[in-house]
């Protein structure tokens, strides 16, 4: 596997200069959410009924993703099927961590350490080379505004990227009333396997779970 969905999301959601993210909160679902359909995919973990469990702990090779199928497999104490939209609320800042450290190892974004007004120490991560970001972008535009028809990998991109509101991030030039009714057909699944467009409806409910749950407790 090269960039995983989890780091694809975050390297949307990052300034390329500023290496700020442009909202914390919906990328971290978003990332969560790409790590858990990736490992969903390759066979290490199911998600049913909003329910998660560890079908198979065999590493996938891929540092990002064994890390945290290590972490769900603690979490679930091995065989218990726990929610998988409080699992996304537990490790969605833990995600991002993870996410933009593997982009760093890969050399696609720098860190840099920085004190807003002096005084808070912040870490931001600009574009090291931009060229991963921009066939991510090219394929959604193409799949989401020009009409192609979206390989398997890019729905569950887009299923996650609309069930945590990033239209923004995806499509910045863009008015969110022109792309999100696309999206929304794509993550529907209807161009996809049986298995895999399963998959995506699943993790994607669990997002909109969570992220659901996230606004009526801050606004309660």
């Amino acid at each position: 596997m090269g960039v995983t969905l989890g780091e694809e999301i975050m390297l949307l959601s990052l300034d390329d200069v500023s290496g700020a993210a442009k909202d914390w909160s919906s990328t971290g679902w978003g990332v969560a959410g790409g790590i858990l359909l990736d490992l969903v995919l390759a066979g290490r973990v199911t998600v049913r009924d909003g329910r998660l469990e560890v079908a198979d702990r065999t590493p996938t090779g891929v540092p990002l993703l064994d890390g945290r199928l290590e972490r769900i497999a603690d979490w679930t104490g091995g065989g218990n099927r726990k929610k998988a939209s409080d699992w996304l609320a537990k490790d969605q800042a833990k995600s991002v961590r993870a996410a933009v450290e593997s982009l760093c190892g890969r050399g696609l974004v720098t860190e840099e350490r920085v004190r807003v007004l002096g005084l808070f120490p912040v870490r931001r991560y600009p574009e090291a080379d931009g060229s991963v970001e921009r066939e991510v972008r090219e394929r959604l535009e193409s799949v989401v505004v020009g009409g192609a028809d979206p390989d398997e990998r890019t729905a569950g991109l887009v299923a996650l990227l609309h069930a945590a509101g990033l239209y923004r991030q995806a499509f910045p030039g863009l008015p969110r009333k022109r792309v999100e009714p696309r999206m929304a057909g794509i993550a529907e699944g209807n161009r996809v396997g049986d298995s895999v467009r399963r998959a995506i409806r699943d993790v994607q409910a669990a997002v909109a779970v969570a992220t659901t749950i996230t606004v009526v407790t801050t606004v309660s």
